[in-house]
């Protein structure tokens, strides 16, 4: 017998935990091509997009799911 999965629509913790692994992905990408040690906060603050605290309200190119 075969099981077959069914995909829901996805939900909103969906959506942060995809924008949060996005994220990661890219500090990772940018933690690799570092020529320094560590990354800066100011350079963390860059690959995150980071502009200020009125920006933390809404998750970065993920406000919307994609589906």
């Amino acid at each position: 017998m075969t099981q077959v999965v069914t995909l829901s629509a996805p939900n909103a913790q969906d959506c942060v935990a995809l924008a949060e692994i996005e994220l990661c992905g890219e500090l990772m990408i940018a933690a690799s091509a570092a020529g320094e040690e560590r990354l800066s906060p100011d350079r963390i603050d860059e690959v995150l997009d980071v502009r200020g605290a009125e920006s933390w309200a809404t998750v970065p190119r993920q406000a919307v799911c994609r589906g």
